[in-house]
This record gives C-alpha cells, sequence and structure tokens, in this order.
C-alpha cells in the first residue's frame, strides 16, 4: 500500500491527512497556522511537523508501518520561486525529525509546493479542472483548465485588492454608517447596529476602537456579519454594499473563465470561505448572475477540504512519476 501527506497551511491552523493509494483517509492532524512569511520557517516547520505526528498517530492505529511516499503542501503566501525553494529545505527538515513515527521513500518529483488555492480548488471539486472562488476575510479566484493552463485574479491583500472580501464589506459597511451619521447618505440601520455591536454612546466613539485600539485586518473582516444581517433585514444600503461585493466576485470569476476556458465548456465553480456562508444570500446572488452569464457552469460548495486535495496531488504525482 501506497501513502501520501496533504498538508494545508493556512494562516490560521496546519491540517494533515494521512491518505492511501486508494483515496482513504486514514489519519488527520491539525496545529497552528503556518504560514511563514509572517510567523518565520521556523514556527511554521513546528506547526507542520505537529499536524503530521498526530495525523500519523491515527493512521498508526489501523496500521503498523507508515512509509510516506509523496507530500504536498498547500501553504498560503508560497508563489515565487524563493518560496519553494525555503518550503523545500522544510521539507528536509521533516524527512530529518526524531519525533515522527513515519519512514520517508520520497523523490524530488513527489514533494509538490504550491499555493494554497491550488489544493482548495483539488478539494473542492474532487479533481483539478475547474474554479475556486475563496472568500473570507481576503479573496482570491483560481482556476485551472483541461489543458494545465492556470489563471489566478485577486488575493493582492487588503490594501491594494480584496474585492468582494469579508474586510472590505466590514469597511464599506462602518463607511456608509458615518456617511448616515455625516448627513451625507442617506439614513441605514448600520449605525444603529454598529454602535450597539460596540456599545458606543455615539458613533464617533467608533475611532478609539478601530484607530486605537490598533484592530488588524481579521478583527475587521469580522464585522462583516453586521453588515450581512442589516442587509438580509431589508437594508438599502447594506443590500447595496452586498451587491457591489457580489459584482466584483462575479467580474473576477468571469475575468479566470474568458482567460483559460473555451466559450460553453462544462465545469464547475467551487465556493469556499465564511463570505458564502451569508444571511442576505451572497452565493444565491453569485450563482444567479454567474450562470446567468455561463450557463453551461455549476456552482457547488467544497465537496472535501483542502488539505484532502493536498493529498490528491501528491498521489496525482506518484501516477505522473509512473506514466
Amino acid at each position: 500500500m501506497t501513502y501520501v501527506l496533504g498538508i494545508d497551511g493556512g494562516g490560521s491552523k496546519t491540517v494533515c491527512v494521512l491518505m492511501d493509494d486508494s483515496g482513504q483517509i486514514l489519519g488527520r492532524g491539525e496545529a497552528a497556522g503556518s504560514n511563514y512569511q509572517s510567523i518565520g520557517i521556523e514556527a511554521t516547520f513546528k506547526a507542520i511537523e505537529s499536524a503530521i505526528h498526530t495525523a500519523a498517530n491515527e493512521a498508526r492505529k489501523i496500521i503498523n508501518t507508515i512509509t510516506i511516499e509523496a507530500i504536498c503542501l498547500g501553504l498560503a503566501g508560497v508563489g515565487r520561486a524563493s518560496d519553494i525553494e525555503v518550503v523545500k529545505s522544510l521539507v528536509q527538515e521533516l524527512q530529518n525529525s526524531k519525533i515522527l513515527p513515519i519512514t520517508w521513500s520520497l523523490q524530488p518529483a513527489n514533494i509538490v509546493i504550491c499555493n494554497d488555492a491550488l489544493i482548495a480548488l483539488v478539494g473542492g471539486i474532487g479533481h483539478d479542472v475547474g474554479i475556486v472562488v475563496a472568500v473570507g476575510t481576503g479573496s482570491i479566484v483560481f482556476g485551472r483548465n483541461y489543458q494545465g493552463s492556470t489563471k489566478q485574479v485577486g488575493g493582492w491583500g487588503y490594501i491594494l485588492g480584496d474585492e468582494g472580501s469579508a474586510y472590505k464589506i466590514a469597511v464599506a459597511g462602518m463607511n456608509a454608517a458615518l456617511k448616515s451619521y455625516d448627513g451625507r447618505e442617506v439614513a441605514t440601520s448600520l449605525l444603529d447596529a454598529f454602535k450597539e455591536h460596540f456599545d458606543l454612546e455615539n458613533i464617533e466613539d467608533l475611532i478609539e476602537v478601530i484607530y486605537r485600539r490598533q484592530w488588524g485586518v481579521k478583527q475587521i473582516a469580522a464585522l462583516a456579519p453586521i453588515v450581512d444581517l442589516a442587509a438580509a433585514s431589508g437594508d438599502e444600503v447594506a443590500n447595496n454594499i452586498i451587491d457591489d461585493a457580489v459584482k466584483e466576485l462575479v467580474k473576477a470569476t468571469s475575468t479566470v473563465i474568458d482567460a483559460i476556458f473555451i466559450p460553453d465548456s462544462i465545469y464547475e465553480v467551487v465556493t469556499t470561505g465564511s463570505v458564502w456562508l451569508s444571511r442576505s444570500k451572497i452565493h444565491e446572488r453569485f450563482s444567479a448572475s454567474i450562470i446567468n452569464k455561463f450557463p453551461f457552469i455549476q456552482v457547488i460548495y467544497p465537496r472535501f477540504e483542502p488539505a484532502y486535495g493536498a493529498a490528491l496531488l501528491a498521489l496525482q504525482s506518484l501516477v505522473r512519476e509512473e506514466e
């Protein structure tokens, strides 16, 4: 039996799955985030090592000896050649680890290093053709066609991009509330919603919350449900914000489609991330709009998690080596 590892290394957590060549998951482990761009390579190594350790120990309840023949690491922020070299050195360290209850039999072709958008696509759909629209704190659209060509739109971060994301929705909501308070825009329930959420006597105190407490991107993005709830309750201003977010996501997805897919081809678009779980029906709005433009596509929720996609890519590397 052949065994492989799939690693999903995100900013908030690391997930590892240990899979056999039939596609069965024998072990799964979670650990802290492993975005080495923000936490450094040593902390990234510890997180990945810990996730593998947990997955391997679970698998050992079923099998005695685990020899890993392929590994795929889909990590946030990994895209440049220099990043890949750093992660390759990390894989070498993993093979020298004293605590992992596994043996290694890796060839260079069976060490797959990619960004987390690709493993989200493969995990979400179950194979490597289609589009993933990942929208949480940030946003990115990534696609791969039947010929292997890829296209990415977005992923530029909260300052340069992230249109349609929770962060941008939250900022637009606060901006609209303050404009309403100033009298520059029409009245909106967002004004009272933000006051109530922060227990503010006056909306002007929002300055102290956002600036003086030095709120980060994730903290601000977590305010998006306030806008979402207002939109679901019928607030016109909040609904306009949601509509604008949907338009941006449709535009980004359409750009990927036009770049790599031929007209009328059939494929799936998988939607992943917290924004899609909205009460204001963002998923339904997006699906209706994109299908209206491209009737042959199907919009789905993820079938499997990204770490599962990483393990499939690891298995795929073994198949290609045999060919």
